[in-house]
Order: C-alpha cells, then structure tokens, then sequence
C-alpha cells in the first residue's frame, strides 16, 4: 500500500477558503496577515496535518533557522575536554528553546580552516558560532565579517582593530583569584602551568595570575601546556626539574592540574602538605581527584547558552527564550564577560 499522500499548500487553502499567497504568509509568519484569515489557516493545518517544506521556508523567508558551531580543535579534544562538552550543551539549550537547529563543524589544520571557511560562505546557517580561536591562526572571524555572516565567538578574540561580538569568562580575575589564594595559604615559592602562548583564555590567567603575585611573580616558575592532562603532567615536570622548592601551583585547567597531580606524586611532592594547587575551570573530576582540586569555577554552559542569545539579540530578537538566569539583557550589546569564584577544596 502506497504511503498516504503529504497535505501541501493548496490543500490547506482550499480548506481554509483563502488564497495560497495568505497561506504562505501565515506559514513565514508573516505580521501583516489579518488575524482572523490567520486563525482559518491555523485550523486548516491543525486538520490536515500540513508540515511546511522546510526548503520553501527557506528560499521565501532567506533564513534557515540553523546555526553552526565551529571549533578549531581536534576531535580527541572536543569529545574529551568538558570544556566543550558544557559549551556543546548551553548552545544545545538555548538553540532548542529558539527553535533553531545546531551544525557542529571541527577544524583540525589549516586546511580544514579553509575548507570551512569555504563552506561557511554559502551554508544554509543565519550565524556561526566559533569557539577555541587561536591567534595569527584563524581566518574565520574576518572570512565572516567579508560575507556579512553574523557570528559570535566564545572568548577575547585577538583581533582588537575590528571588534568582534564575544561572550567571554573573567580569566584575568579568575587567574588573579587563584594566585591570591596560594599566597594567603602562606605560598612562597609560586608556579604555574599556563595555557597556551597563543589562546587569549591561556594569556589571560596567566595575566591574573602575575598581578596577583605583583613582585614576587618569576618567569623562570612558568611552563606552558595545551589545555590537556598529558600536557600538564609534562609542564608540571619540566617546572618541578627547575624549581626544586616549588611550594604553591596553579594549574590553568583541571584537565592539566589532573595532570600535574600524577606528576608531583611520582616526585614524591604530597599534596597539599608541600605543594599546593588550584586548577581552573571546576569540572566534575574536580571535586572527586585526590585530593579534592581547588579551583577557579567558569559557567562553561551558561557560556554556550549567552553566545546564541548574543547572536539572537544581535540578528534575530524576535527568537530570543525567556531570559536566563544569570545572564544580563543582551540585546544591543557586543560583548559579555560572565564572573568567576574560587571553590577551595582539599589541595590548597
């Protein structure tokens, strides 16, 4: 038996008894239509069953109601950082609540920057997303701004000679918070693990971190790491080998401060008896290490949630869910930078 047959546009305008043009007004919503006309065509589709062809909506409304989030990390990282996975899931919700549909796209090298930046300029998407931008790197956000593409970025974007729309955390009062404790733990001896040279996240803490310690802070007590738990446990004992009496750490993620743990207990440095360490970022693996990490805590998921209501504000307010708890207003706005604390457990 042949499946039955979709209900298309004529047939709700036969049973609604108006045009098929007030019919396609109704299904891209359009404002001007007379509301009682509006209620007949409702009633019709409601009878009949009738789904819009989303392509249709598409050509005649030049939107698609999809939004695409690029990361420039690989994929190892993205499925594996909870980082990601909280940005992943706040851009879900928010996308879900708009009725908006989300595109994951992963760039791995140069080429797949390209590659990307290729598709993006005649994708079906209304804006883009981008997380994980790396300095001197990304060509993205100006390929963007050349296509009159709208798009929000995750974090401080590099280029400061032509602003980009960003949600970003505090990291310099985060890293601030965090090298503050360790000297009022009576520290003497301070390192820490930065991130990397070249992510405005990494620069930033360890910004924090350095005015925290005012004149006590030393270059030689800095190594740098790639956001992961092998890179921390590597840093951590590179910096150990220079300095021997190192007494207080600050790690600028939990994946590295993780790391660096595994690294100090194979040198026989308890924690925190003679080091102590705060991390970065309060994932769940935090609060269960041993000992329990201290750390800075980031709203990775409140993050990913103010990039699209940033994006909505910025293109399509008419989109934009009931506000969010802990978010401010951000119609109008370029830019918000969410507040971080300090959650003291049992390693500093």
């Amino acid at each position: 038996m042949p499946p039955p047959s979709r209900a298309n546009l004529e047939q709700v305008a036969e049973l609604a008894g108006v045009s098929r043009a007030t019919v396609s007004r109704v299904v891209n919503n359009w404002p001007s239509v007379d509301p009682a006309l509006r209620e007949k065509v409702d009633r019709a589709i409601a009878e009949l069953g009738y789904v819009p062809h989303a392509a249709a909506r598409s050509l005649a409304s030049r939107r698609t109601d999809t939004v695409a989030l690029v990361a420039s990390e690989p994929d190892d990282r993205v499925f594996g950082d909870p980082f990601f996975g909280g940005i992943v899931r706040g851009v879900s919700q928010e996308c879900i609540r708009a009725g908006l549909q989300v595109m994951l796209l992963m760039a791995q090298s140069f080429d797949d920057l390209d590659r990307i930046e290729n598709y993006l300029r005649t994708a079906p998407v209304d804006g883009v997303l981008l997380i994980s931008e790396h300095a001197q790197r990304d060509p993205l956000p100006a390929a963007l701004r050349r296509a009159h593409i709208p798009y929000v970025i995750g974090g401080r974007p590099f280029d400061e000679q032509a602003p980009s729309p960003y949600v970003d955390n505090d990291n310099v009062h985060g890293g601030h918070l965090a090298g503050a404790h360790l000297m009022a733990r009576g520290c003497s001896v301070i390192g820490t693990v930065a991130g990397p040279k070249d992510m405005a996240a990494g620069i930033d803490r360890l910004t924090g971190f350095a005015t925290a310690l005012g004149r006590r802070h030393r270059v030689r007590r800095v190594e740098h790491a790639d956001f992961t738990m092998r890179g921390g446990e590597t840093a951590t004992t590179r910096l150990l080998e220079r300095v021997s009496d190192l007494d207080g750490l600050f790690v600028a993620s939990d994946l590295m401060a993780l790391g660096a743990l595994r690294a100090l207990a194979r040198a026989g440095r308890r924690v925190p008896d003679d080091v102590a360490v705060v991390g970065f970022d309060d994932i769940d693996a935090a609060a269960h290490s041993e000992p329990p990490l201290t750390t800075v805590r980031q709203e990775t998921v409140l993050q990913g949630r103010a990039m699209v209501r940033l994006l909505l504000g910025r293109e399509r307010p008419e989109l934009l869910p009931e506000p969010v708890e802990g978010l401010p207003e951000l119609r109008g706005v370029d830019h918000v930078v969410l507040p971080v604390s300090l959650v003291v457990r049992d390693s500093a």
